[in-house]
């Protein structure tokens, strides 16, 4: 099992190339499952959860051809005209949460589906009875036995009007998929509006679909009898972005994050400059600059355009280091602190209450030997590393394969110390 060996106290500085958004390209690829044709997927980034969609696409009788780009981006021709499986299986599903996504396309177009209850990070329950409910909304008969969700419609999925009780980004995308190919216009509201959800529409629409209310919260959506293939380059990533940004003001260093749009990481960016941070929207790069002692500020998690549940644990980082106290409260996963023992071994003061944690900060962090236990937590250890003083030892960072693509490799060509140690088992 890989561990990353990072030497901390030295300021990033240079330039750090975003790649394509992984929550972006899951769902688009389980798009393809809704047409005969071919879907080319451009600016994928190289990540284990990409070969497990892609994995689980092939086990249900999908052709995909790959190319690695020049750019270090992936591009993906995906044919689903030959389908001959419908059933994900555990030993694929439970890699990943995120394979629940061709629950509705394969059952709005072959009327059956049979899919492992998802897996993925241990951060919270993952239910999946909204998913269930915007499904059956549609006409579809839904059982779950034996860890298994059977689903089955004997005509062809119809329009409804759903509205979501509660803010899902999992349900919002499956009922959007099923949607595309059902009979009439879907109305869903309280959706939610993740730039991801909105970049799925807009190659759903290339495909075919009709659309109405793009990157709000109320969509209607026209479904088709069929759909075409198309071309589409997948949005960046702006947990990516986010990350890289609360890298350069931990370390007290200059760096400029390229190939973002700002509107995106825009909540990141306002929680930075109250932090005394400097940030800079220059186009298509975002300059962050550490500018002295950085401010302790409040945070809570909310849906976009909330501040993302996925950038939490970076910023309590952050905060570690600031000048007083700051209260951090999750308010999407309840099991999203698992990384505050690991940075208390590193020096933290923190204190959890519930989903809410007290953040006082300290002069500095101390290098130390940490364990990751999901994808956002392990990036978080890293970024204290590189500002602790002394050696950091991360642990199981085979999380951070399903989120970060070429992380060292990034990191390194800032500045930092930074090495991947190949099946460490010390």
């Amino acid at each position: 099992m890989d561990s990353i060996l990072i030497n901390g106290g030295k300021p990033l500085k240079g330039n750090i190339r975003i790649s394509g958004a992984k929550n972006a390209s899951l769902p688009i690829m389980a798009a393809s499952l809704l047409t005969d044709q071919v879907l080319e997927l451009t600016n994928l980034p190289i990540l284990s959860d990409i070969d497990t969609m892609e994995e689980l696409l092939a086990h249900l009788g999908a052709k995909v051809f790959r190319i690695k780009e020049n750019n270090d981006s992936l591009t993906l021709k995906i044919s689903c005209d030959n389908m001959n499986n419908h059933q994900a299986p555990y030993e694929i599903v439970r890699k990943m949460r995120a394979s629940i996504w061709v629950l509705g396309p394969l059952l709005a177009k072959y009327g059956k589906a049979v899919v492992s209850l998802p897996g993925g990070c241990a951060i919270g329950a993952r239910q999946v009875d909204l998913h269930i409910a915007v499904l059956e909304a549609m006409g579809a008969s839904i059982t779950i036995s034996e860890g298994y969700i059977h689903a089955n419609s004997k005509t062809r999925l119809k329009a409804c009007s759903f509205l979501f009780p509660g803010v899902s980004v999992g349900a919002t995308i499956n009922g959007i998929l099923a949607a595309s190919l059902a009979d009439g216009t879907t109305h869903l509201s309280n959706c939610a509006m993740e730039p991801e959800i909105k970049d799925l529409c807009i190659c759903l629409v290339k495909m075919g679909v009709i659309i109405e209310g793009i990157g709000t919260n109320d969509l209607k959506i026209t479904g088709q009898k069929t759909l075409t293939g198309a071309k589409h380059n997948i949005l960046p990533d702006r947990i990516e972005a986010g990350t890289y940004m609360i890298a350069g003001a931990i370390t007290k260093g200059d760096i400029t994050i390229s190939g973002i749009d700002y509107e995106i990481v825009e909540n990141v960016a306002q929680k930075l400059m109250q932090a005394g941070v400097l940030v800079t929207n220059m186009g298509d790069n975002i300059r962050v600059k550490y500018n002295g002692e950085l401010k302790s500020v409040d945070m809570a998690t909310h849906p976009y355009p909330g501040f993302s549940t996925d950038l939490q644990a970076q910023f309590m980082s952050l905060m570690t280091l600031a000048d007083s106290s700051s209260v951090i409260t999750e308010n999407i996963f309840e099991n999203r602190f698992m990384h505050v023992p690991e940075l208390c071994r590193m020096g933290a003061n923190i204190s959890v209450d519930g989903n809410h944690a007290v953040v006082r900060g300290v002069g500095n962090l101390s290098g130390a030997e940490v364990m990751a236990s999901d994808l956002r937590a392990s990036v978080s250890l890293v970024l204290a590393g590189l500002a602790a003083k002394g050696s950091t030892k991360v642990r199981r960072v085979y999380h951070l394969d399903r989120g970060y693509q070429a992380l060292e490799q990034k990191l390194s060509a800032c500045g930092a110390d930074i090495a991947r140690i190949k099946g460490d088992s010390v």
